[in-house]
């Protein structure tokens, strides 16, 4: 019987491939699993696997914020090497998370510095030590400790560091000509996010932070997140910051009143929403929830 049904449904399958033109076929075939999406005519995203990769394609050379892991950074390459023959100038990185730096050592020979905020680095370091991953890590070579502009071509690009967050060390990085800003994972749109209180992370400290974002970029900024949930686009706008915003305020009032009428942390991350910020829907709503418990109680 299960031979029979293998070769129906292989029969099927045939049948239906036959249906597709040889152009659809090819399509399908050759359909990558990363994607690239320009923002400007030089400027471009590129998702496939962990945080979100920012790039500029200048006329001086190329610019990468972020590096995903070492597959997907090295799909990165190839295709700009396909668009530019010009050399990496610049690799930035948003913070030192994995998904958004282990992609780094793709780059090792190719690009001439390696930038992120000092506290980023020593992350970096630290964890790579802890799980004995050093011969796997490419380091920032250039570090700053609270703000960092540079010419770069006929582009201008600033870092802001504005405190405590997602980790001690997240930056803004502002392609202030175009006006587009890579968040790192400092937003995460409709999506719960990871709270790294191992590398200081603050949720009070990170409502701060997108106070000072608000008053740093204007209404036509583009901005580029982290992650983004399934259904929501990681471009966003003014707008998607506050709401992510209000999320992290709702989220801390969430858990203080819990632990005011005597609730364990056990019992509160088993919440499947947040009061006042219901877009913020599915799995991993216990990061946050954890996080905020530990923060109000010193934990």
């Amino acid at each position: 019987m299960q031979r029979r049904n293998f070769i129906r449904n292989s029969s099927l399958a045939l049948i239906g491939l036959a249906f597709l033109s040889n152009k659809t076929l090819a399509q399908l075939l050759a359909d990558p699993t990363w994607k690239i999406k320009m923002l400007t005519d030089t400027i471009g995203v590129f998702t496939e696997k962990g945080g979100t990769i920012l790039f500029m394609i200048g006329k001086e050379g190329l610019t990468v914020v972020d590096s995903q892991f070492p597959e997907q950074s090295q799909h990165l390459i190839d295709e700009l090497k396909k668009r530019s023959l010009l050399p990496f100038e610049l690799l930035i990185n948003t913070h030192h998370h994995g998904d958004h730096t282990a992609g780094n050592i793709s780059f090792k020979g190719l690009v001439k510095n390696v930038l992120a905020h000092e506290n980023s680095k020593a992350n970096q370091e630290r964890v790579a030590k802890e799980k004995k991953t050093e011969e796997q890590q490419l380091y920032p070579n250039q570090t700053y400790a609270t703000t960092w502009s540079q010419a770069v071509g006929t582009e201008e690009i600033a870092m802001h560091y504005f405190g405590a967050a997602h980790t001690n060390g997240d930056s803004f990085v502002h392609f202030k000509n175009a006006n587009i800003v890579h968040t790192g994972d400092l937003v995460f749109n409709r999506r719960h996010p990871f709270v790294d209180r191992s590398a200081g992370a603050n949720i009070k400290s990170w409502i701060q932070v997108l106070d000072k974002a608000d008053k740093t970029f204007n209404d036509k900024t583009i901005f580029v997140c982290g992650h983004a949930a399934d259904g929501y686009d990681i471009v966003v706008n003014k707008k998607d910051i506050g709401a992510f915003k209000n999320y992290l305020s709702k989220v801390l009032e969430f858990t203080a009143a819990k632990i005011k009428a005597g609730k364990t942390k056990e019992e509160i991350i088993k919440a499947t929403e947040i009061p006042g910020a219901p877009e913020w829907k599915g799995d991993g709503i216990d990061r946050p929830l954890s996080a905020a418990y530990e923060e109000l109680t010193n934990g």
